[in-house]
């Protein structure tokens, strides 16, 4: 009964999961160019940016997201509350994974053979043409099994979401439990439920490092 009451909030934890990695791919790609910028305006920005997020706990971040955001606002006569608190959860999943991707990234982009973006530039391709069309895509190649690795740490880390309301699978079995007084089987259940989502992932992460290791052979 309690792996049934876990998978209900499966549905949730992999929708905010999904998106919260395309907003962290996103933003993380920008903060990872800014920082490696030679800008200080952008690139001193980025790192303030990325060392704030991957200093704080994320469940500190979805705290001052979903309660202090709003309060703040309506200190400034702005009326405004988060209806839809799973809106709030992949937002705020989201922004902290973005810090996370956007070091992965900068690795990415520092590994790729500096000769390649000489032999662009010698093709008459402009800074930005180089790094949209040979760098940036080289750069996603190396590290494809990283953020494929932070995809499944994204999935887990969503338990902590169930603080700022959402009924994800770690809330549902909180829930059950304390309606029902059977913690072990509603912890059991949702240590289980979790397993069966990250264990395939994480082969799957791992079938493509794998892979990409024997097309570097040959």
């Amino acid at each position: 009964m309690g792996i049934k009451i876990a998978y209900s909030g499966v549905g949730a934890t992999l929708s905010i999961t999904v998106v919260a990695v395309i907003i962290g791919v996103t933003l993380g790609l920008i903060a990872a160019l800014c920082k490696l910028s030679k800008h200080k305006a952008l690139s001193l920005p980025a790192k303030v940016y990325i060392e704030l997020l991957r200093g704080t706990p994320l469940l500190v971040q979805a705290l001052i997201l979903y309660y202090g955001v709003p309060m703040l606002l309506q200190q400034h006569e702005i009326m405004f509350r988060w209806d839809y608190p799973i809106i709030a959860g992949m937002i705020v999943c989201g922004i902290n994974s973005s810090a996370y991707v956007a070091e992965i990234i900068r690795s990415g982009l520092q590994a790729v053979d500096p000769g390649q973006t000489e032999a662009s530039r010698s093709l008459g391709m402009t800074n930005f043409q180089a790094m949209k069309l040979v760098i940036i895509p080289q750069a996603f190649r190396i590290i494809l099994p990283a953020l494929g690795n932070e995809f499944v740490s994204l999935i887990k880390e969503t338990a902590v979401l169930s603080v700022i309301t959402i009924t994800e699978i770690t809330r549902k079995s909180t829930l059950w439990s304390s309606v029902t007084f059977q913690s072990w089987p509603a912890y059991l259940g949702t240590a289980f439920v979790y397993l069966t989502l990250t264990i395939p992932l994480s082969r799957v992460v791992l079938y493509m490092e794998r892979r990409m290791a024997q097309s570097d052979r040959s």
